[in-house]
């Protein structure tokens, strides 16, 4: 970590001739709960111990340069420009945070922005979001504003959903503010609130990254939101007082599966089931049933590679070998889809054994090594030096 912070410190000092101050923000796993938290259901994400770093000094005026080492690129904007429109690279997800922030009354100071980090782009990480909150934690703490942190999770999903134009739920932005080191976190996404959940220490939480970078994913997200939207319009004809699949029972879906066409039907199903699995996967994990939460994470899996489709063959392959090795209890893929990465519930005695397996057999088969990594759930975003425990309060 000492690295990131002086590499980052030393490129804004030879782009900018000052000193910084440093933020960073969390890329997340999510254990069970794919494509709910836009239909106002349960997830139950973490925070990774890898992030996207953000190196920031204020400006005298009110433009905004941005440098990303990870991209190799720098742009510059002015805040006070009243026909901002996106450019259509990692700069819009910056961008839109202080446009959104402004619109909700905080006075932005203008400032120079470097941003590096160690979170995979494109993995399925949620590196969006840790771009967003790394971003918006600096840019109101040079300005002297003072934040809640569901607030600025609630208005950098604003920014990806309305300037970005993709239509995610709430739980990157969430996780990346508000995780707690050591825990999962079941998160209601209708009202916000949420509690922890405790991974049995004998476990391992095992990322497998297939290198497939999923270029598709922002339409066919915005195409599978759509989808329930439809499904959710079908079934108020029906059901008296739905607003979303979250107000949807298995039964009901069923009876009136003749209120819509198959596809949308099929998506539905993925959503309804999820949030059923993703509650019984929580009370797994409190009664310390590892085998009930893998069963249940593989059944998120199947459900998602053939109702909700967003799977990819070097996903299926990944799943399909882990399940094959001793001491797996449950494996997924996990993200948006069409690439990034599997999660995997694993026993801590059998962990090295599999992540050395899965790397030879996955590079047999695909002639790609894949980077794995045991991941230990960490704490939201800070500054440099207070990460996780820095108090934003409310305005």
């Amino acid at each position: 970590m000492e690295s990131i912070e002086q590499d980052l410190i030393a490129a804004f000092r030879q782009s900018f001739q000052r000193a910084p101050r440093l933020f960073r923000a969390p890329g997340r796993i999510n254990l069970i709960g794919e494509h709910t938290d836009y239909n106002d259901g349960f997830v139950m994400p973490a925070a990774l111990n890898l992030s996207i770093w953000a190196a920031i000094a204020p400006r005298p005026d009110r433009r905004l340069r941005l440098r990303s080492l990870i991209m190799d690129d720098i742009v510059e904007f002015d805040l006070d420009d009243p026909a901002a429109q996106p450019r259509g690279d990692w700069s819009d997800y910056i961008r839109g945070v202080a446009i959104f922030l402004e619109q909700a009354g905080y006075r932005l100071s203008g400032a120079d922005l470097v941003f590096d980090g160690n979170l995979p782009i494109g993995a399925g990480l949620s590196a969006s979001a840790a771009f967003e909150v790394s971003a918006g934690f600096a840019l109101l703490t040079i300005s002297g504003a003072e934040i809640d942190r569901v607030e600025l999770a609630k208005i950098c999903q604003r920014a990806e959903n309305q300037f970005v134009g993709v239509r995610c739920g709430i739980m990157d932005q969430y996780i990346s503010c508000c995780a707690v080191a050591g825990s999962a976190l079941l998160l209601d996404c209708r009202s916000l609130t949420a509690r922890k959940v405790t991974i049995d220490p004998q476990a391992r939480l095992v990322l497998c990254d297939t290198m497939v970078r999923h270029q598709l994913a922002a339409d066919e997200y915005n195409a599978r939101r759509e989808d329930c939207e439809r499904a959710v319009a079908a079934l108020s004809t029906r059901i008296a007082g739905i607003s979303a699949l979250r107000d949807v029972t298995f039964d009901q879906l069923m009876r009136y599966v003749d209120s819509m066409p198959e596809l949308v039907f099929r998506r539905a199903r993925h959503v309804v089931g999820e949030i059923d699995r993703t509650l019984r996967a929580a009370a797994a994990l409190d009664a310390g049933d590892l085998e009930e939460c893998g069963r249940l994470m593989n059944l998120s899996h199947d459900s998602l590679r053939d109702d909700y489709q967003v799977s990819c063959a070097e996903l299926d392959l990944m799943v399909d070998i882990a399940r094959s090795f001793p001491g797996v209890y449950g494996a997924r893929m996990m993200g948006g889809g069409f690439g990034g990465c599997t999660i995997n519930l694993v026993d801590g005695t059998r962990a090295e054994a599999f992540a050395q397996a899965m790397a030879e057999r996955y590079r047999t088969a695909t002639g790609v090594t894949p980077p794995i990594l045991a991941c230990v759930p960490g704490p939201g975003a800070g500054p440099a030096g207070l990460i996780g425990a820095a108090h934003v309060s409310a305005r």
